[in-house]
């Protein structure tokens, strides 16, 4: 018989807390059984599952946002799931690091002071052409975005959004880069 995990053992073992569980229970995205009214796990599918998901893929990922609690957000969210998150607080920062380090992804926000997000998309796409970039905006038909669509294609996040959009758009990117191996 498989052996039988409770919440706890099962967020220790994936080394995530309590709280992202819950939430992959809430979406049905985590094999578990409820008895009685306590949900529980069988190791061998949460090891399955694991191979299956991006829990076990780790990803370096730049966040660029003016805002902090956006910044945060992002930051609690994926670290949680074991990426390594950086954060930068505008664009030429962001610039820097894009610069100095190698990232999987980046989500950059389209509306800041000093240089925007359509700009440094711009260069971005000189520097590391084949970086995938992710714009968060709150500004989805603004001239902005029409001036960064013209730049190259990227996907995009529309403000407001939560923890699950977080997860959601870092697990297909995933999937994409896993099937194009």
């Amino acid at each position: 018989m498989a052996e039988l995990m409770t919440l706890q053992e099962v967020a220790d073992y994936l080394r995530v807390t309590e709280k992202t569980i819950y939430r992959l229970l809430k979406q049905g995205r985590i094999p578990a059984t409820k008895v009685g009214h306590l949900w529980r796990f069988r190791r061998n599918l949460i090891d399955e599952w694991l191979h299956q998901n991006s829990l076990g893929a780790r990803a370096a990922i730049l966040v660029v946002d003016d805002e902090e609690m956006v910044r945060l957000l992002f930051k609690e969210t994926l670290e949680e799931l074991g990426h390594t998150v950086i954060l930068a607080a505008d664009a030429s920062e962001g610039l820097e690091l894009v610069k100095q380090r190698d990232f999987d992804l980046v989500f950059l926000d389209l509306k800041m002071p000093g240089m925007d997000g359509t700009e440094l998309f711009r260069q971005i796409k000189i520097i590391k052409p084949r970086l995938l970039v992710t714009i968060i905006t709150g500004y989805p038909g603004s001239e902005l975005m029409r001036q960064a669509l013209a730049q190259a294609p990227f996907g995009v996040m529309s403000k407001p959004f939560g923890e699950s959009d977080i997860i959601d758009a870092v697990n297909s990117f995933l999937h994409i880069t896993r099937r194009a191996r």
